[in-house]
């Protein structure tokens, strides 16, 4: 039985799909206009694992990830660019595409752009015209009447009168309540828009959700997931014009991932410790940024550090050491590890706590070949491995894993030709020179190994 914490009852739940044997979930993706940053990976990679832990339960998952390719940053940045909104969106899509991949995130099922779906945006604000739950101001926006949905505030647990008794109001809106927000936004001169009953514009953010959503899913779906800072008003606002559009439950399972934060503080450009997912690959390999975001439960709060970032190579290393000149055997059948690992994340997929699972199946293997039981070793080792696999993880042969290019001073080819100057210094029987050879890759993080097979080496 899998048990999921909701936000929405704050707390857990057993999960059962509307439809038996399968699950149809929706996560709020990127708004493209700059590069992926630490914080979206946090999501990427959280709910990445929860689509391949449900699978690996044997549920067939409709995963939704959407994309919004149209809003005010948007137009903004191509604006400052000096270029077509649309090329920027691409760039940036590509860019997404290019940093999920690396951190071996899998597609979703399906990646709506808001744009695909401007005639059925419109259609549903039309209905929310139609039923008295939106109105078009003087200023040519169509806005949702908040105070027309008496179940505002469920999710977040926020009082109506309390945001509209401290929210600031503009005087250059329109709304009949400052805690009214816009469903469509009338274009400004020169602007992209789209046509539209209440004249040219453009959706707002909320409502394409809403709409993409709607089409992808249904009325009603399992999971709906974000990032925390999407609780409000975003997921709030999207729970009010669906449930005012359809008259039924929107969601019955509302998931939220922690907040990332930078040596204890908020992430953010104005601190100056904001970093993109590609600023942080060029120091560290793509698996130990995953590894590092797994290790901890999706709703806690990550503190991203140097020494964090370190910590996890090291603990991801001693798992490839555990696999390190090791065949896995072939199907080997369920053992111990296995139920423990579904065990813990039956629990609200708490990745922490699956994570000490793989590392007491290292602890097997190494004890087989202390012993040597190789067989034990090599059925050990496939159990790793396709545990591992769940969480995305220790898919690599373990000799790449070591040998990955982290961007330092010597490339896989320089190490090679210096092992090969020691061994020959060594044949030679010209020891110190072998040995400074040593003491220099050492020195640049470069750890060899000995046997009599040969020489290995590995980042250290």
């Amino acid at each position: 039985m899998i048990r999921i914490y909701n936000t929405l009852t704050q707390q857990k739940e057993e999960f059962r799909p509307i439809e038996p044997g399968k699950v149809r979930m929706y996560v709020c993706g990127m708004t493209v206009y700059d590069y992926c940053h630490l914080g979206h990976a946090r999501v990427l990679v959280a709910f990445d694992v929860i689509t391949r832990y449900l699978r690996h339960r044997g549920f067939d998952v409709h995963y939704v990830r959407n994309i919004t390719d149209i809003d005010d940053k948007i137009l903004r940045r191509a604006d400052e660019n000096g270029e077509v909104y649309t090329d920027l969106t691409d760039r940036m899509i590509r860019a997404m595409h290019e940093d999920e991949a690396r951190l071996g995130v899998l597609s979703p099922t399906e990646e709506p752009r808001a744009t695909a779906y401007i005639d059925e945006i419109v259609a549903m604000i039309h209905k929310l015209v139609a039923s008295g739950h939106a109105y078009s101001a003087d200023n040519g926006d169509v806005y949702f009447a908040v105070e027309s949905f008496e179940g505002y505030g469920k999710l977040s647990k926020k009082k109506l009168e309390d945001l509209v008794a401290g929210a600031r109001v503009d005087v250059q809106e329109a709304k009949r309540s400052p805690a009214d927000f816009a469903l469509w936004k009338a274009a400004k001169p020169g602007e992209v828009s789209w046509p539209s009953p209440w004249g040219d514009g453009r959706p707002g953010w909320h409502i394409e959700c809403s709409a993409m959503s709607n089409c992808c899913l249904g009325e009603t779906f399992d999971i709906h997931g974000g990032g925390p800072d999407l609780l409000f008003p975003h997921h709030e606002n999207e729970i009010a014009q669906s449930e005012c559009a359809h008259g039924q439950t929107f969601v019955h399972t509302w998931m939220h991932a922690g907040a990332i934060r930078v040596n204890k503080e908020k992430m953010s450009k104005s601190l100056g410790n904001f970093f993109t997912i590609r600023e942080i690959l060029e120091k560290y390999p793509p698996e130990i940024v995953r590894y590092f975001l797994v290790s901890s439960h999706y709703r806690s709060q990550v503190d991203y550090s140097e020494e964090s970032l370190a910590e996890a190579g090291r603990t991801l290393t001693r798992l490839y050491h555990a696999l390190r000149g090791v065949i896995p055997a072939k199907n080997v059948a369920e053992t111990e590890h296995d139920r423990r690992f579904e065990e813990v994340m039956d629990d609200d997929f708490n990745t922490a706590g699956a994570i000490a699972v793989l590392h007491a199946v290292a602890n097997d293997i190494n004890q087989h070949r202390r012993d040597g039981r190789e067989d034990e070793a090599k059925e050990a080792a496939a159990v790793l491995v396709r545990l591992g696999g769940v969480l995305g993880l220790l898919q690599q042969d373990p000799e790449a894993f070591f040998q990955a290019d982290t961007g330092g001073e010597l490339t896989a080819e320089d190490i090679e030709a210096m092992i090969q100057a020691r061994a020959e210094a060594r044949k030679a029987k010209n020891f110190a020179e072998g040995d400074r050879i040593r003491d220099e890759l050492a020195g640049k993080g470069i750890i060899l190994d000995d046997s009599r097979e040969g020489t290995t080496w590995r980042r250290g």
